[in-house]
């Protein structure tokens, strides 16, 4: 298999749109989602139970299984056990120091003004699983809802005949309150809306596939939600310093996630350019994961590219906002000074996407399809809410008295000026003149 390179200055306005107009394939199977969702919305666990029957083949009993987690836990491989207890310790260590802190100070003209955070009381998270192992999403979406201090944090994950231990520990061991074996689309709406079994939740984070986004779409308005995720995305801007190796593999890297992913190295350098697309080819055929992978190396927003400069690759990098960009050049500092969209960002040869997806501490779950232009990942601060808070002295209201009522009186709001005037009035102080 090879890749070829192409030259950003020749891409036409079909390439700029696959490129730049990424979106996470919902459209489909919108009107199938809206169904279910009405359907537990109405119906309950008895629509759960019929449903997870219809799209897993499982029959399930009891949907909650937080006692199965702990049971895990204690069976499991004891090097893999310590491999989840570490991956979720650097996560914890490095959302705790996203922890903002409650001020209060005074401003000038007596005003004390401030701004004081407060959890969340109650959310869901959703864990991909099955028999399929995803330890590590379960600890980046339950870590930092604990660390922020979520009263009650409930975990859906879809069932199968024989759940996987690793991720049912992994459950357990990020701090999960209840767990409940339950996917897709009805996991979400059950989260939203609550059901015999399952509490109804604030806010539900977590990726998943086409049919969990189309949900978390569906009941965005019913309750809170991170973000709309897709497939997974990276882009390695790539100097004539690198090892077209290390570019290579993190391409293949992402490619296997999903059939759907969307893979870019674009470098300065056309011999570099060449050697990438070579050795993308030579791992990709190597892999286990190869049909996956070749899937994702032909899509139309994947692909080698060559840029006339540094600040071409620059300004093809920014306008794609990237889940993942990795910079593998010389001076990757100064080149990520002038990059300001992209979910998270791994510097240097040394530094894989892989460390950040299982255990370096930053969080996993990022925005796709150029969400990294308006927001961040899941962190600390999703789980937060914050109020404002204020008092002005005598003095301070007497200042802004006049500013007050003008503003009030402009937008014809006469009971907004009138709350300011009894207050002057009662402390004597001098009126605004209504004539």
């Amino acid at each position: 298999m090879t890749t070829d390179v192409r030259e950003i200055a020749d891409l036409g306005p079909d390439d700029r749109v696959a490129f730049f107009e990424r979106d996470a394939g919902i459209e489909s199977v919108r009107g199938d989602v809206r169904e279910i969702v009405d359907r537990v919305r109405e119906e309950g666990d008895v629509a759960i139970r019929e449903f997870t029957s219809e799209f897993d083949g499982v029959e399930v009993g009891n949907l909650e299984i937080t006692d199965e987690c702990e049971r895990a836990y204690d069976e499991l491989d004891p090097d893999l056990r310590e491999a989840i207890e570490t991956a979720a310790a650097n996560v914890k260590e490095f959302h705790e120091a996203q922890i903002p802190e409650d001020w209060r100070r005074e401003f000038s003209n007596g005003r004390e003004l401030g701004r004081r955070f407060r959890p969340i009381d109650r959310v869901g998270v959703y864990v991909p699983g099955g028999e399929a192992a995803y330890p590590s999403s379960a600890i980046m979406g339950v870590v930092p809802a604990v660390v922020a201090g979520v009263e009650h944090v409930s975990v859906v994950t879809p069932p199968a005949d024989e759940l996987n231990p690793a991720t049912l520990a992994a459950i357990h061991i990020a701090g999960a309150d209840a767990v409940y074996s339950v996917g897709g689309a009805q996991a979400i709406a059950a989260l939203a809306y609550g059901s015999e079994s399952i509490t109804r939740v604030q806010k539900v984070v977590g990726p998943g596939n086409k049919w969990v986004t189309a949900a978390k779409a569906a009941v965005r308005g019913d309750v809170e939600i991170d973000f709309l995720a897709g497939p997974s995305e990276i882009v390695v801007v790539a100097d004539e310093t690198a090892d077209p190796t290390l570019v290579a593999a993190e391409l293949v890297a992402q490619a296997e996630h999903d059939p759907n992913a969307s893979v870019v190295a674009v470098t300065d350098d056309a011999d570099t350019a060449t050697a990438i697309a070579d050795a993308v080819g030579e791992q990709a055929n190597a892999s286990e994961r190869e049909d996956v992978i070749r899937q994702a190396l032909e899509n139309d927003a994947s692909g080698v590219l060559l840029a006339r400069s540094m600040s071409e690759a620059i300004l093809f990098t920014e306008e794609y906002a990237p889940e993942h960009l990795s910079i593998i050049a010389d001076d990757d500092e100064s080149l990520l000074e002038r990059i300001d969209s992209a979910g998270s960002v791994f510097l240097g040869p040394e530094t894989p996407v892989a460390a950040g997806d299982y255990a370096s501490g930053t969080n996993h779950v990022l925005p796709t399809n150029g969400g990294a232009r308006v927001t961040g990942g899941l962190s600390v601060e999703t789980f937060l809410r914050s109020t404002t808070v204020q008092r002005l002295s005598s003095d301070g209201l007497n200042e802004l008295g006049e500013t007050i009522t003008t503003l009030a009186d402009a937008e014809g709001l006469d009971a907004h000026a009138n709350s300011v005037r009894v207050r002057l009035d009662r402390s004597g102080a001098e009126t605004v003149d209504d004539s």
